[in-house]
């Protein structure tokens, strides 16, 4: 543990080793292993044709996680920049070469189809042409806990008109979050451990090196940027009683559960 001193010799600074790229990564993870035992078990060629519709940021974990396997893989999203993230930390490493477009006419290619776009994203009459072996959907929403948004959820739908003979939902939860969106969940675990520190006796304060990264990705379209920024150490409290910040980060990212239902 990082252990400095504060203001004064009395109080001291503790930062957790955990980074924000390391809490945006094990929640990636869980969705992409979820997807990949999910799609191991229908038993298919490596050079099956695997499309992943949305890079943010499950599909780009989906599709390195596909490609310690799988050889045919194409990602399609309609911001180009974000083909960026392949080649990043974000979701691990790329094992095998993996496609990229920004033609969602391609979105039809593919023998599998695994749709991440949750809100706004894929419509349901873009579903209805949808003939694949299998087709996965992730849900956007966590815990049915908003009804405006659990109301706007058409993934259902979507499914519903698709042909395939395997269909199957990504549903990821936990932390009692709106959405089931890997920045979402990032910010569900840190606000819950800011929570929990709060109440731990000689704490004077503590912060969290989240921002509204959002911004970065989509308005100024800088990923290099954002990279730099999730480097960082996720957690720092001012205290005069040291205690484990990682044991309380891994708890609440141990809550996340992602299954396919």
């Amino acid at each position: 543990m990082d252990i400095d001193t504060g203001i004064t010799q009395e109080v001291l600074t503790i930062k957790s080793e955990i980074k924000l790229i390391d809490i945006f990564n094990k929640i990636i993870d869980r969705k992409a292993q979820a997807c990949f035992e999910y799609i191991e078990n229908l038993n298919l060629n490596p050079n099956v044709g695997i499309t992943v519709i949305g890079t943010y940021f499950t599909g780009v974990g989906i599709v390195k996680k596909l490609s310690e396997k799988y050889t045919n893989i194409t990602l399609i999203d309609i911001y180009p920049h974000l083909e960026e993230l392949l080649y990043t930390n974000i979701g691990g490493k790329l094992k095998n070469e993996v496609k990229f477009s920004s033609n969602l006419n391609l979105i039809y290619d593919g023998d599998i189809v695994i749709d991440t776009t949750g809100f706004g994203g894929i419509n349901v009459e873009q579903s209805t042409k949808f003939n694949v072996d299998a087709f996965l959907i992730e849900d956007p929403v966590a815990e049915d806990n908003d009804e405006l948004l659990k109301n706007k959820n058409n993934i259902h739908d979507r499914l519903n008109v698709v042909k395939s003979a395997n269909k199957s939902i990504i549903k990821t939860k936990g932390i009692n979050t709106k959405t089931s969106g890997t920045m979402t969940l990032t910010i569900g675990v840190l606000t819950n451990v800011l929570n929990k520190i709060s109440k731990k006796d000689g704490v004077l304060y503590s912060a969290c090196e989240m921002g509204f990264f959002e911004e970065v990705i989509f308005k100024e379209k800088d990923i290099d940027k954002f990279i730099d920024l999730t480097d960082k150490k996720a957690v720092k409290v001012s205290t005069i009683n040291p205690f484990d910040l990682d044991e309380l980060i891994l708890e609440e990212i141990d809550k996340i559960e992602s299954k396919m239902i």
